[in-house]
């Protein structure tokens, strides 16, 4: 039995977060095992209400959970940045979600902006820190509304949280990675950094790269990449990254143009991931509080985040089966991944994945 507490938010978030749990029924059904759902209403409409985000007495409630389902964070009617840091930066900080995984694939049937590449070009995954650097709020304002404010807002890395990301990466790449590089080398992790301008954070990180790489992890074969040339290659040649370890700044930025080279926040899923305690499996995208309520809107970033959920549950073969399935859906049903012009609604979507998953 898993147990699954589900949070599906603003917006279009219920309506994705109902096909990525019929998609996981179907699953369940078809692979044997069982699920249990736990419903929880943290989002905009909660803080209107209440004031509330996501209370200590919440974080408590869900550590008790194998994995967390969550559909979408952001309301028109809340300033920006209250329910993302109250609820979303809230729950990677206190359940310790250190590693952000995100899977680049395109599948077919996608479109990418990028000339003369496709399926067999684009397919990497990015390992982002996601508890260090400038999100750790370190800093500060003074002399604020004057000429002569001043505004300090610090990366900040560990050794620790440094070494337990790279050795996460490290055992993905030796079992995930797909490419390698020379003889000895099953596959290849890249750290994307900066370390001719950041000094001392990008030279802790790269220190601690190579001495980890090479007393535990010698079969995996280890490059380097500065961020900005990883921005050019990730336009130009795709088909040269495997798996990507950075931290969480830049992380956050490659991750998202990875999001458009496979063909947008449609069909983009990620992972916030505590490999000893419980994680949370969200799309991409955000809430499309436009499309709301009109059933036009793509599931399949929020099918394919309940397809990680699965990986990290120990149901490889069900998770195998859902992206096999997704990847027929795109190759051969949709017409696009735009709200409105898939040529089927959200809950058809959802059916034509589930079906074919069956």
């Amino acid at each position: 039995m898993h147990k699954i507490a589900v949070i599906p938010g603003d917006g279009t978030g219920p309506e994705v977060t109902a096909e990525a749990i019929k998609v996981l029924r179907a699953a369940a059904d078809k692979f044997n095992f069982k699920v249990e759902l736990t419903e929880f209403d943290f989002g905009g409409e909660r803080y209107k209400r209440t004031g509330e985000t996501l209370p200590d007495s919440a974080i408590d409630e869900l550590r008790k959970f194998d994995a967390i389902l969550l559909g979408a964070i952001g309301h028109p009617d809340v300033a920006p940045g209250i329910l993302e840091k109250g609820i979303l930066l809230k729950a990677r900080f206190a359940l310790d979600q250190y590693i952000n995984l995100r899977p680049v694939k395109l599948f077919p049937g996608v479109e990418t902006p990028i000339k003369d590449k496709g399926p067999e070009h684009i397919d990497f995954t990015v390992v982002r820190e996601n508890t260090g650097d400038l999100y750790t709020g370190t800093g500060g304002v003074t002399m604020k509304g004057t000429p002569q404010e001043v505004a300090v807002q610090s990366a900040v890395y560990s050794r620790f949280q440094v070494d337990r990301c790279l050795r996460y990466a490290f055992n993905f790449a030796r079992k995930y990675g797909k490419k390698a590089r020379g003889k000895a080398a099953t596959n290849t992790l890249a750290l994307c950094g900066k370390t001719n301008v950041l000094t001392y954070v990008y030279d802790l990180w790269e220190r601690a790269f190579h001495e980890i790489g090479q007393k535990e992890f010698s079969d995996v074969a280890r490059e380097y990449y500065h961020v900005d040339a990883t921005c050019m290659w990730f336009v130009k040649n795709p088909e040269w990254f495997d798996v990507i370890v950075t931290g969480n700044m830049f992380g956050d930025i490659i991750t998202d143009l990875g999001a458009m080279i496979q063909g947008g926040m449609g069909i983009a899923a990620g992972g916030n991931i505590n490999p000893e305690g419980v994680s949370m499996f969200e799309p991409i995208g955000g809430s499309a509080p436009k499309y709301t309520g009109q059933g036009v809107i793509n599931p399949l970033a929020a099918i394919c985040a309940m397809q990680m959920m699965l990986v990290t549950l120990g149901e490889e073969k069900a998770a195998t089966a859902v992206e096999n399935a997704v990847m027929y859906v795109t190759g051969n049903k949709l017409k696009t991944l735009a709200a409105g012009r898939m040529g089927y609604s959200t809950s058809q979507v959802g059916d034509l994945v589930a079906t074919q998953l069956a």
